[in-house]
């Protein structure tokens, strides 16, 4: 899940090398916590939070098959 999120990241942004993602494992619940720089802040969020909410749907939809509740957090 965390390449997913990645590649998908690093799809929309002009600086893909300034994309990580790290991952903090909970006992039920896993949040992946996306850094991109600064100036791609609004690529990855998009219009009124459309590109986030569509990465969120993606990743519910894939730890919903590994049977974990995955939480995507985008940070400044």
């Amino acid at each position: 899940m965390k390449e997913l999120i990645s590649f998908i990241a690093q799809s929309l942004v002009d600086h893909p090398d300034a994309v990580s993602v790290s991952e903090v494992e909970g006992n039920q619940t896993t949040v992946l916590e996306l850094k991109v720089a600064k100036e791609d802040l609004g690529k990855v969020i998009g219009k009124q939070g459309r590109t986030a909410q569509a990465m969120r749907t993606i990743l519910s939809a894939v730890s919903s098959k590994v049977k974990k509740r995955t939480v995507l957090e985008i940070i400044e």
